[in-house]
């Protein structure tokens, strides 16, 4: 019987599949995007958005919970700073899953864009002022 086995293994051991979930969920923090198979995509966005639903509270307890998920300072700094107030006023779905139409060379497996639902603006190129000539 499979009882309380949920989740897709990705064919990986315990080991291997806990790093790669915390690699990816500090790649998805830091760039607010990232592009990755389907199924990983899949596996990750609800690890990811349990951390968001953290960041919102900004507190002791809530750091310390997400620093021990993610191991990395600089993720949990910008979850906390950046992430976690912007979604402050959002119950849910704080990240989405786009499918894109090339699969992956190699494999041929299904590839998808994991990104947030609300991205930082990109900020404005200041126009290279022309020299008078």
């Amino acid at each position: 019987m499979r009882h309380r086995c949920a989740g897709n293994r990705l064919g990986r051991t315990t080991s291997h599949r806990i790093a790669m979930t915390r690699n990816m969920a500090n790649s998805v923090v830091l760039h607010e995007r990232i592009i990755t198979t389907l199924a990983k995509a899949k596996a990750i966005k609800p690890f990811v958005e349990k951390l968001v639903t953290l960041a919102r509270k900004d507190t002791t307890p809530n750091r310390r919970a997400v620093f021990a998920e993610l191991n990395d300072k600089e993720s949990v700094k910008k979850l906390f700073a950046v992430i976690g107030p912007r979604f402050a006023k959002r119950d849910g779905g704080y990240c989405r899953i786009l499918k894109l139409s090339k699969p992956r060379l190699g494999d041929n497996g299904a590839r998808a864009i994991l990104e947030f639902v609300e991205r930082t603006p990109k900020e404005k190129a200041e126009p290279v002022a022309e020299s008078a000539a």
